[in-house]
């Protein structure tokens, strides 16, 4: 029974200083699809692993893991979706009543800043538990160009060149150690988030159906974005020979 008095309320500390809901929260993240974010120079890739799919799925109206928050950011998402979709609505209000009265698009550390303070409330009232979902935010603004955050249940956040959140955590944080250079394309920065996945997923052969990838860039000065569609994952796993042989046959 000792244990229970801590690790029943979130706010209750351990003797050893720790918050344990907040510990769990963070495991549950650990068993989610893995997904993986990388900055480039001239873009920022979002690739994330599908962990359940079936075939009466409609792949290109079910988004699972990647979302759009405004024109100028999306996310990925690792944990209980149905969390993720309460932060998801709450990131993209705020992101249209600070356009609404400035009139310009929020700055990216800003919607980060909101989000994670919401994060942070949950770990500190009595009667709630901590979001179990952790974010990759990538996003462009005038301040600071292109922008990768991420951010956990406790309501920390930090900026990253690649990163990764999910199961496999620590294997693909090495290998984009490894691979990741300062001076990567959009397009390099796609086929490299498409190997790490490939040697990370617990699936044996890539699929469009367990992928969802997701690209921000600049073009004409102008910021867009682009949640792809199956068809582009199925062509970057052509060019980077990582499908499987049958996959045009079904």
């Amino acid at each position: 029974m000792g244990s229970r008095r801590y690790d029943s309320r979130t706010t209750i500390f351990s003797p050893e200083g720790r918050l344990y809901q907040v510990e769990y929260a963070l495991e549950a993240i650990s068993h989610a699809g893995t997904a993986i974010g990388i900055l480039s120079t001239d873009g920022i890739v979002l690739a994330a692993e599908k962990k359940v799919t079936s075939k009466l799925l409609e792949q290109d109206i079910s988004a699972e893991k990647i979302y759009t928050l405004n024109d100028n950011m999306v996310a990925a998402v690792a944990g209980i979706d149905s969390d993720a979709s309460i932060l998801v609505d709450y990131a993209r209000g705020y992101a249209q009543r600070y356009l609404k009265t400035y009139s310009e698009e929020v700055p990216c550390e800003n919607l980060v800043k909101q989000l994670c303070d919401v994060k942070q409330s949950y770990t500190q009232h009595g009667g709630l538990r901590p979001f179990g979902v952790s974010f990759i935010y990538a996003g462009h603004d005038d301040v600071r160009g292109f922008q990768l955050y991420t951010s956990n249940p406790s309501g920390n956040y930090s900026g990253w060149k690649a990163t990764s959140i999910g199961a496999n955590n620590a294997s693909a944080q090495t290998l984009l150690k490894q691979d990741y250079k300062d001076d990567v394309t959009l397009e390099q920065a796609c086929e490299l988030a498409m190997k790490v996945l490939s040697k990370t997923m617990d699936s044996t052969t890539l699929s469009s159906e367990k992928l969802e990838f997701a690209t921000i860039g600049q073009r004409n000065g102008k910021v867009y974005h682009k949640i792809w569609k199956p068809s582009d994952i199925d062509q970057l796993l052509k060019k980077t020979g990582l499908g499987k042989p049958d996959d045009d046959e079904e």
